[in-house]
């Protein structure tokens, strides 16, 4: 009995050792030092990552790491915004080049996961009713409540303002977005914004989408 308390124990150590490295980054994000990064991303986000339709710019408060992070190195690689109709994505390439390492994202992206998420005002109408029976598609990748998932690498839909929603839709139904060949997520989604009919299906969902609560 005793030799096998002595095998047993070290394999048990091992073992706690190994879900402990499962669960824990390989280096931990700086906040603190991300918030200094952000403060160039105030001009066009605002203060609180809220978002500012003059500036085209929208909420980044309540959006995951994950997302940030991925779109953030996607626009540093070229791979989002190089397009030459892509206006508003290009002028967040040099910004996101200001970051100068995968570190740098890292650190940004924890401190806007830090920033409370604001509900969105609608301003483009649409039917929210008629919006449900066609988020049904949305709902398989995106979740009951456009919360999310990082398993399907599906990013939160709500809160965001319905103006950028609808930008990203025509923009992947344009070929503007998606469309680049290290674009894996964005091709996914280029044949789901082709299910909406039009301009007033796209509102119909989007209000949908920002009737939901979290």
């Amino acid at each position: 009995m005793r030799m096998k308390s002595m095998v047993c124990l070290p394999m048990i150590c091992l073992m706690a050792m190994m879900l402990a490295g499962m669960n824990s980054p390989a280096q931990a994000q700086d906040a603190a030092a991300g918030e200094a990064s952000f403060m160039i991303c105030k001009t066009c986000h605002g203060q609180h990552g809220e978002g500012q339709l003059a500036l085209n710019a929208p909420a980044l408060a309540g959006q995951s790491n994950w997302y940030l992070e991925r779109q953030l190195q996607n626009y540093k690689a070229g791979i989002r915004g190089a397009d030459a109709k892509d206006i508003y994505g290009s002028q967040m390439r040099p910004m996101a080049m200001t970051l100068a390492d995968d570190n740098a994202v890292k650190n940004v992206a924890a401190y806007i996961t830090t920033l409370p998420a604001a509900k969105a005002t609608p301003t483009l109408g649409g039917d929210a009713a008629k919006g449900k029976s066609l988020y049904v598609v949305c709902a398989a990748c995106h979740g009951q409540k456009a919360e999310g998932q990082l398993a399907l690498n599906s990013p939160r839909l709500n809160p965001q303002h319905d103006w950028y929603l609808l930008r990203q839709l025509k923009n992947f139904k344009d070929g503007i977005r998606g469309k680049h060949p290290q674009d894996t997520f964005g091709a996914q989604m280029v044949p789901m914004a082709m299910t909406l009919a039009d301009e007033e299906a796209m509102k119909n969902v989007i209000a949908y989408i920002n009737s939901l609560d979290q």
